[in-house]
């Protein structure tokens, strides 16, 4: 177990983080749906659904770190992400039925994985400082899928969406 929280410490760094990245993998959770249906290729849409699937793990994973620490889970507001998923939205309407749609998509969603990849580093170098040997694993694993879905996303864009939008162009 961690020590004793000191205000304005490494410890209530993590901990916001944590509230940060909870916030933000609660509120994709929500929007993953929304791009689901709205992908023109099939692939991109199960790319989507399946990562719907890994985010309910992830926010499970939190919820267990916050266990440890005897915390309820809670999120805070997380500015970042809200305009990051805005952007999203404003493709998504700006681009709805067009050939460049599925390629803004791709391009949204991996801003989206680029910050929850920044996100989940940062707390796997402060976990480690803290000595959080039990969170450590269930950060890492969430890492690992975020940055396969990183990498998934832009061989979906290299392989079809960008062509199709180039083509039609």
């Amino acid at each position: 177990m961690p020590k004793q929280e000191t205000a304005n410490g490494l410890e209530s760094l993590f901990v916001d983080g944590l509230k940060d990245i909870y916030y933000a993998e609660k509120k994709i959770l929500k929007t993953l749906p929304k791009l689901s249906k709205a992908a023109q290729s099939e692939q991109l849409s199960a790319a989507f659904e399946k990562h719907r699937l890994e985010t309910e793990d992830h926010v499970e994973r939190l919820e267990q770190i916050f266990e440890q620490l005897g915390r309820a889970a809670r999120g805070k507001t997380c500015p970042a992400i809200d305009g990051i998923l805005e952007e999203g939205a404003e493709i998504l309407e700006e681009y709805k039925d067009a050939p460049a749609l599925d390629a803004g998509l791709v391009g949204a969603a991996q801003s989206v994985e680029h910050y929850e990849i920044a996100r989940y580093g940062t707390l796997i170098a402060w976990a480690e400082q803290l000595g959080m040997k039990e969170a450590l694993p269930l950060l890492r694993q969430t890492l690992k899928e975020e940055a396969a879905a990183d990498e998934g996303l832009s061989a979906l864009g290299e392989d079809d969406a960008n062509a199709r939008a180039l083509q039609a162009a």
